[in-house]
Formats: structure tokens, C-alpha cells, sequence
């Protein structure tokens, strides 16, 4: 098997079933997943990781028509409430991208895929959520 890295540092995919991981603040519990060095709800300045739900619901989505140049289009960009109450921007993979096959509401689950892959073989791995 190819090596693998994650296209962002939140997404652990060498632990098991890959999940998202977020910064959780000790003093309220919001969620961020890049690094911080203050809570953005309290103020506080201790973290620590925790692992997030993969199944969730779709709150909000468009469908892209127009991208920059290499990015195939149409794609759906959607925002998840995860089943742990935290929210994530991410695409919504495997169905077609039109409003007959993607709805609010919708349960979802998170998925990982491959997105590309340097001169060495090492395979970049992104995540998206396909319907559940």
C-alpha cells in the first residue's frame, strides 16, 4: 500500500477508522480544528484533542458551477452538524450534485478519497461526506 498523509491536519487517518479531530477548549468545550491560542467563545488557553462524530446531517449546501482552473465542476459544498452537535464545511461526495439528490436534513457520513498523488507514490487523502 502507498504511503498516505492527510490533505489537512485534522483528519486522522492512521488511527483506526479515519475521523476529525478538533482543538476542544477545557473551560466551555468549543470545538476548532486548527491550532489556538485562545478559546474564541471564553477566552480560555487550554486545549485538548478530541475526536469527533462521522455521521451527522446536511444544514446547508450550494452546488458549484464555476471553480478555479482543474477543479471539476459541478460539486456540492455543504456545512454538517456532526451527531455530536460540532459543524463542518466539507463536499459532498458520491451522489450527483443537483438538488434532486442532495436535500437538508440529509444524513451523511464521512469518507476519505484520495486526491492526489505526488512523484514519490505518497497519496494525499481529503475527506468528504457521502450520504449514509
Amino acid at each position: 500500500m502507498a504511503t498516505q498523509i492527510p490533505l489537512v491536519s485534522y483528519l486522522a487517518i492512521d488511527n483506526g477508522a479515519p475521523h476529525l479531530v478538533a482543538n476542544t477548549c477545557d473551560q466551555c468545550g468549543a470545538r476548532f480544528f486548527d491550532r489556538r491560542n485562545a478559546c474564541a467563545r471564553c477566552g480560555g488557553r487550554a486545549f485538548s484533542s478530541s475526536s469527533l462524530a462521522t455521521t451527522g446531517k446536511v444544514t446547508s449546501f450550494t452546488i458549484v458551477q464555476r471553480a478555479a482552473p482543474g477543479v471539476k465542476v459541478p460539486f456540492v459544498s455543504a456545512v454538517v452538524e456532526l451527531d455530536d452537535g460540532a459543524s463542518v464545511q466539507a463536499n459532498i461526495v458520491d451522489t450527483e450534485p443537483d438538488p434532486d439528490h442532495v436535500a437538508l436534513g440529509m444524513p451523511v457520513r464521512l469518507t476519505t478519497y484520495v486526491a492526489g498523488t505526488d512523484d514519490n507514490g505518497t497519496e494525499a487523502v481529503a475527506f468528504g461526506f457521502a450520504p449514509a
